[in-house]
């Protein structure tokens, strides 16, 4: 299974965000106390089974690094949401998705 970066603090945010001029980084935003962010987050697992290699999976958990969740909105211009999932390329967001949007099926079509 692809692994889950997990993005303690702005810093890692910014690399990661650098990342996305090499290959495609796609940050989800999770909250552990919201039952669609949950359901989101198995979506999410779901295609992570699946496994590619070719895209950075990264993971913000609003409870733990707010600081962190609230820069990704501004920097990247995208209203904050949880569940959320936005795809970077050349270090601008190129798709985003919330709720029930999230779904294995929708994020393979989309990262294929």
């Amino acid at each position: 299974m692809t692994s889950l970066k997990i993005l303690p603090d702005t810093d890692a945010l910014e690399a990661a965000i650098a990342e996305s001029c090499e290959r495609p980084v796609l940050i989800f935003k999770h909250s552990r106390t919201c039952g669609v962010s949950c359901e989101a987050f198995d979506e999410l697992h779901a295609h992570l089974a699946d496994g590619s290699s070719e895209v950075s999976y990264n993971l913000i958990t609003v409870q733990s690094h707010r600081r962190v969740s609230e820069h990704a909105a501004t920097r990247l211009g995208v209203r904050h949401e949880t569940p959320q999932v936005i795809l970077l390329r050349d270090g601008v967001p190129v798709w985003n998705a919330s709720h029930f949007r999230i779904t294995a099926q929708e994020l393979k079509r989309v990262l294929s």
